[in-house]
């Protein structure tokens, strides 16, 4: 089973890339979802993170005032980083398992896992081959704006990333997603051809298994 490693900035495409992927049959797991579950009522995380930020981040009904939070740790990067160290390590144990499922399955050519900072956490050694989802900054803050978030909430959040030139520098694979989903979805699917995971084709025994054993890269 090859895993892809799926990542981008903010607002760029990455979870309409991973929405396209699992229609076509690629196992995907969102770290996104992961970060939610992982501060859920009950889960050790919560009381952690009760403990580093106070009262004022947990609601009466007991869950995560997830817009306090946010205020707090994208207005101070020290505060973020205290908040990554609580979640961070548990989300990547909760990706890592169910990687470790797929391959027991062994049901499918390939997967992959949806990461935002998967650069930033130092992540990419863990797949064959990364994919970067870009688009204009001007794209990115339209879209971000379409969320209804203000310009101070959309610099905040980009900021907590890195930029996507550094994204793009370190990504085996990118995807410009300035056009339809058309577009993204032909884009997804030359790469992962060359993987012959959408041709029907497998990789044999002396086939190529990384991205760097791969010939060129392929970037839109």
């Amino acid at each position: 089973m090859k895993l892809f490693g799926l990542t981008g900035g903010i607002g760029m495409g990455k979870s309409a890339a991973a929405h396209i992927l699992a229609q076509r049959g690629i196992p995907v797991e969102d770290t996104d979802e992961l970060a939610r579950s992982v501060v859920a009522p009950a889960q050790p995380a919560l009381a952690e993170i009760q403990r580093a930020f106070g009262n004022e981040v947990i609601s009466p009904d007991g869950t995560l005032r997830r817009d306090v939070l946010a205020r707090i740790v994208f207005s101070d990067p020290v505060a973020r980083q205290k908040l990554e160290a609580i979640t961070h390590p548990l989300i990547r144990e909760a990706w890592k398992k169910r990687v470790e499922t797929w391959r027991t399955m062994n049901l499918c050519k390939a997967a992959c896992v949806s990461i935002p900072l998967l650069f930033e956490t130092n992540a990419e050694s863990e797949f064959d081959a990364t994919i970067c989802i870009a688009c204009s900054p001007a794209t990115q803050r339209s879209r971000l704006a379409i969320r209804g978030w203000g310009a101070e909430q959309t610099a905040q959040r980009i900021a907590a990333q890195w930029p996507i030139e550094k994204k793009i520098a370190k990504a085996n694979y990118v995807v410009w997603n300035e056009g339809g989903l058309d577009i993204l979805a032909a884009q997804l699917e030359v790469i992962f051809g060359k993987f012959y995971i959408f041709s029907g084709r497998q990789t044999g025994a002396g086939g190529a298994n990384r991205a760097e054993d791969l010939p060129g890269r392929i970037s839109f």
